[in-house]
Parts: structure tokens; sequence; C-alpha cells
């Protein structure tokens, strides 16, 4: 369901075509994160700035916020499809002093309400469904107000991307297993010798004790004096309810915003099972060496 503007925004959203045509924007001289100030406006007016980017990752960081802002997201290949792109922010935890807006030919849809104080909460909608635009909301005092962002472009056409994003707690079908493997940033086979749940953060905590590593692209297992064995923490939403338990798994994941996310995570000899009936067939999507 679409939103009503808040007052003073459809005046913003009018004097779009003008704008655009009338010059090139704001851009930043770093092309993955931006910086700005609302104080740069003429007598604090209702502007509309724009702002371009051109990165997989960064951040949005605006002090004393007055006016909008419209944030042009691009990916950082020449070759990347945008349809198949999946947008995602993570407000920094103070941020206050603006709505957040899905836009998309001039229609609206608010993302992220002022003042949300949902912690760690990660909005994530399609690249075709529309723009941000940031809209500061009216204050006495702006010199405490700071609204901010991280953002991360992903592939949603690979299956472990797909997967944690859309619907972490679902168990995957043996093909979005197979894909996980070939295409997440982390896959280990290991036990799980903790969890803790964080009933303010929503999400769970989950200890690894991994005796196989076949790929990590950032340092979430780090190896240990014990018989040559890695430890890792892995998160996941609260609701999805994990618990220790006896045996070994095949866990798969990415990450995001900095932090390890569990993707697919069957039982290893279920992943052995699978494996064994595609490589037989032939469709095995790449070579790991699941023994």
């Amino acid at each position: 369901m679409l939103s009503a503007p808040a007052p003073g925004l459809l005046p913003l959203l009018l004097g779009l075509g003008l704008l655009c045509r009338g010059g090139a924007g704001q851009y930043s001289s770093d092309l993955c994160n931006w910086k700005g100030s609302g104080l740069t406006h003429e007598s604090h007016k209702k502007d509309v700035e724009q702002v371009y980017l051109r990165c997989s990752e960064g951040s949005i960081k605006w002090m004393y916020p007055t006016g909008a802002l419209i944030v042009n997201l691009r990916p950082n290949t020449l070759s990347a499809s945008y349809k198949h792109l999946t947008v995602c922010i993570k407000p920094f935890k103070d941020s206050s002093g603006a709505n957040i807006y899905l836009e998309k030919t001039g229609e609206l849809k608010l993302l992220v309400r002022d003042g949300d104080r949902s912690p760690n909460k990660v909005y994530c909608f399609g690249y075709d469904q529309g723009g941000l635009f940031i809209e500061a909301t009216p204050q006495q005092d702006i010199s405490r107000k700071i609204t901010g962002f991280q953002y991360e472009l992903i592939n949603k056409g690979t299956a472990s991307d797909l997967h944690t994003v859309s619907a972490p707690c679902r168990p995957c079908s043996d093909t979005e297993v197979l894909l996980a493997v070939c295409t997440s940033d982390f896959v280990v086979r290991g036990s799980i010798q903790d969890v803790t749940n964080e009933a303010e953060q929503q999400e769970s905590v989950i200890d690894i004790s991994a005796n196989k590593l076949y790929r990590q692209k950032s340092k979430v297992f780090q190896p240990t004096e014990e018989n040559g064995s890695w430890r890792g923490q892995i998160k996941t939403p609260l609701e999805c309810g994990v618990r220790p338990g006896d045996g070994d798994f095949l866990f798969t994941g990415r990450m995001q915003f900095g932090e390890a996310r569990l993707g697919c995570a069957p039982r290893f000899k279920d992943f052995q099972r699978m494996y064994k009936e595609a490589k037989d067939k032939g469709l095995n999507p790449c070579e790991i060496g699941p023994d």
C-alpha cells in the first residue's frame, strides 16, 4: 500500500523534472559513499538534491537534514542486469530526522519512518521497484539530527542471496543447496557448539566449530589449536528458532553489512546424497568434493 506524501512533499516531486533538466546534481567524489549537510540549502528551503553513487556497497550520511535527497544507486559493473538486483539498506543505530521512501513514477511507499528504532533491521526491495527518496521531517532543532544508512546491491539471481534476503528461515531445496555451495561467500562443514539468542536485536548468533573449510571470502572462521579445526559465528533471525544439535551440517551463507548471515544449512549426510545424485546425472553446477 502506498503511503500518502507528507505535507510539502508534492511540490518537491512536481519540481523533480525541472531539477533533473536544470543541473547535473550533486556527485560524490567517492562513488561508494556520500556525506552531505542540509545546511548548504539556502535559508533551509525545501530543495531536492540528487546523489549519484556507482558501487555495490557503501553508505549515505546526511547531517542536519532539510529538504530532500534523491539517491541514485548503480552497480559498479557495466554488464550488471539491473532487473536482477536487490537493494538492501541498514539504517544507522541513531539515524533520525527524515523519512525514507521508495519512489517510482511519482508514487511513494514509506520504507523507513523517522524515529524507527528497530535494531539492526535491514530493508530490502527489488531494484525495479523504485529509487530512494529521503525527505527531512519538520524539526524544531536540526542540530542533533543525522540520517544515514549502509546499502548493498545484491544479485538476486543466485540461490544463496535470494534465500538469505527473501526467506531466511525456509529450508532450501536440493537445487538451492547445490547452487549455494557454488555461489556463497562461505561454505564450511561443521557442528553447532552454541546458540545465543539476542532478543533486543531479534537475532540468534550461532557458534560453529568447522572441521572442513571449503571457501570463505572474509575471515569469518579462524583456525584453532584443536586438531586443525576452525571456529566462527554466523547470524540468523531469532524467528528461525535455531538450536544446538548433534551431527555435522554444511553451512553456507553470505556477508551482509560486514556480518556473516546463514543461508542454506542441510545436514552433511543430506548434502552428500544431493551432491552424488546430481553428479551421477551430470547436473552439478560446480565441483566441491563433499567427502
